[in-house]
């Protein structure tokens, strides 16, 4: 059984599974006729997500809230089991983006969640959590996808991401993966609210180096900061510490390259991943 190791308390996941084995049982199914009540889904699939071993997707979520007559039970505790794999340095964060109108990024190493491919994404959480099971490191994967809707709003914020130089030069997993990555953050930079910057090593040193900043405008015009590095965050909203941070990201933004430019060094990155793949 899968715990919250300082609690002891069952998580949301197994919550869920045990949740849905008690409604199949009331209604006398087994696994392989409620799959094929629900959509064809497969019976392992089903018996996986009752052993708390997997997260069902949404999709299946809704066709067994709506099968059962259950009242979105289901969808919430789902939605509590996706929040709960969201470290709690940055919970606070995650939450806040739905309300920002603007949110700026600042990130050293890695390309920013927001505009991460799935494969980058579960490949650096691979790399930063040894030992985590695959079925974790899903779901993880699925809450950064999610996460990502923001920009399929009607009125989506403005985003701005800045990444360091290192953030295209280190690969992250295969150069195929790299490359496409890079192709989805070029696409991304089309978007007409989304601005994307490369700060070059040539600049040398600079007030951001070794860690991550988020900043998010919210609709009140109040500035939430967000700082990251290695496997801890820091939260801050009194008005001396983000003014200090929002200085240091305007100073990163003041030694970037323009957008063009930014998105000529990416297309050079691409290409040099596209030939290593190649050759």
């Amino acid at each position: 059984m899968e715990l919250n190791g300082e609690s002891g308390k069952v998580t949301p996941r197994v919550r869920l599974g045990r949740r849905l084995r008690r409604l199949r049982e009331r209604r006398g199914l087994s696994l392989r006729q409620l799959s094929e009540q629900v959509g064809g889904y497969s019976h392992s699939y089903l018996g996986r997500v009752e052993l708390g071993d997997q997260l069902p997707s949404e999709a299946l979520v809704t066709s067994l809230d709506q099968f059962f007559d259950s009242d979105g039970v289901l969808a919430d505790l789902l939605e509590m089991a996706h929040d709960s794999s969201v470290p709690d340095y940055g919970r606070a964060v995650v939450g806040k983006e739905l309300e920002a109108d603007r949110i700026q990024v600042f990130t050293s190493s890695l390309i920013p969640g927001l505009l991460q491919t799935e494969d980058y994404a579960r490949e650096l959480f691979r790399t930063s959590l040894p030992g985590e099971p695959e079925s974790k490191l899903n779901d993880r994967v699925v809450v950064r996808m999610k996460r990502q809707r923001i920009f399929d709003r009607p009125e989506p914020p403005f985003y701005w991401a800045i990444m360091d130089e290192a953030s295209f030069k280190r690969p992250v997993g295969s150069p195929q993966q790299m490359a496409d990555q890079l192709r989805c953050l070029l696409r991304a930079a089309e978007r007409p609210k989304l601005t994307v910057q490369v700060l070059p090593f040539t600049e040398g040193a600079h007030p951001m180096m070794g860690g991550c900043l988020t900043l998010l405008t919210l609709r009140d015009g109040g500035t939430m900061a967000f700082i990251e590095s290695f496997s801890s965050g820091e939260t801050a909203e009194l008005p001396k510490r983000t003014l200090d941070l929002t200085q240091r990201f305007d100073v990163a933004r003041s030694l970037a390259l323009p957008m063009e430019k930014s998105l000529g060094l990416i297309r050079e990155y691409l290409k040099e991943y596209e030939d290593e793949r190649d050759s």
